[in-house]
């Protein structure tokens, strides 16, 4: 849900009613409150395109320019036109400098790494907690990803990210869309991939890209990480029952495989169920404790903890912190 309240910031800041569109796609205004809810992807891009064409701003109210629909468009044209991906990505700068003169983009060779840097200009700068510049940092790493991704026809894997932000409630999700190593309050965002992806030849062509943009940007700047698809659908299952979650069995039976093949794919995509449940626990403890006053007895019982004590342990592991002081420590910021 952090990321839905992210697309809709803009909008709100700007005194827009989205409560039709949300309405239209299925969503509405109680449903987004509760920071441990989840939307299907498709609602989700269905949310995205809707609001990026009543307000005629793709990127969504972010920036102090609007980015007119169909500006995505021809930054894909004038990238595509690229011989290898160092240039496509060169493209893609001097075209976003034009049209979103906020952020600053470049890219550096480390030997055998090469680090994408994303930095603020000044120029509608925001306070460092505003939904609106966490998402904004969100949005657009993923339209640069996913671009330079289907130009090259590869998955490209990002070693690491340092986001200039505090670490948001729905950064479990991180670990989907961008990579499990990530890091906050740097004092701007680099992403760190391998230099060897910067030679790789532009595998697109003209007659490809109605395709890639059928779906509108909402499709494009939301896009897991394909490597990491059985531990999304594990997530998703958990996530509807925390306080009673389902065994290994079962969620194998509801994603209509068998367990042995479940195992194999969460193995291969590095992860397990244990890991993928802590991680789910983690997020919704956080959004809890930062949003709400239920009590600590009540969220450990809807974690699934069979007391407040193993509550307390597990998220001292995870925070080096009692829920209390946890919660105290948010509401002082």
């Amino acid at each position: 849900m952090g990321f839905v309240t992210g697309l809709l910031s803009g909008p709100n800041a700007m005194g827009f009613d989205v409560s039709e569109i949300l309405e239209r796609c299925g969503l509405s205004n109680e449903q987004i409150k509760r920071p441990d809810a989840r939307v299907p992807l498709r609602d989700y891009a269905q949310l995205y395109n809707l609001v990026a064409c009543e307000i005629d701003d793709e990127a969504l109210g972010l920036f102090s320019s609007p980015l007119r629909c169909g500006t995505i468009e021809f930054l894909v044209r004038g990238a595509i036109a690229s011989s290898n991906l160092a240039e496509a990505l060169e493209r893609q700068r001097r075209f976003l400098r034009l049209v979103l003169p906020d952020m600053a983009v470049s890219v550096e060779r480390e030997g055998a790494h090469a680090c994408l840097e994303l930095r603020e200009t000044g120029l509608g700068l925001k306070s460092k907690g505003d939904p609106r510049r966490i998402f904004g940092f969100e949005w657009f790493l993923r339209l640069i990803h996913a671009l330079s991704c289907w130009l090259i026809d590869r998955n490209i894997s990002l070693e690491r990210v340092d986001f200039p932000y505090r670490q948001p409630h729905h950064s479990g999700d991180y670990s989907l869309i961008y990579t499990a190593h990530s890091a906050f309050s740097a004092p701007f965002l680099t992403a760190r991939f391998d230099s060897s992806y910067l030679c790789a030849p532009i595998r697109q062509a003209e007659t490809d890209i109605t395709e890639f943009l059928a779906g509108g940007p909402g499709r494009i700047t939301m896009l897991y990480r394909r490597d990491r698809e059985i531990v999304r659908q594990v997530r998703e299952v958990l996530a509807a029952s925390l306080s009673s979650p389902p065994t290994l069995d079962e969620i194998a039976s509801r994603l209509h495989m068998s367990t042995r093949s479940l195992q194999r794919q969460l193995a291969n995509e590095r992860s397990s169920l244990r890991a993928i449940k802590d991680a789910v626990r983690r997020d919704h403890a956080f959004a809890k404790l930062e949003r709400t006053n239920e009590p600590i007895s009540q969220i450990a019982a809807e974690l699934g903890y069979s007391d407040s004590t193993a509550f307390y342990r597990a998220f001292y592991n995870w925070t080096e912190k009692s829920p209390k002081e946890f919660r105290a420590a948010v509401a002082v910021d």
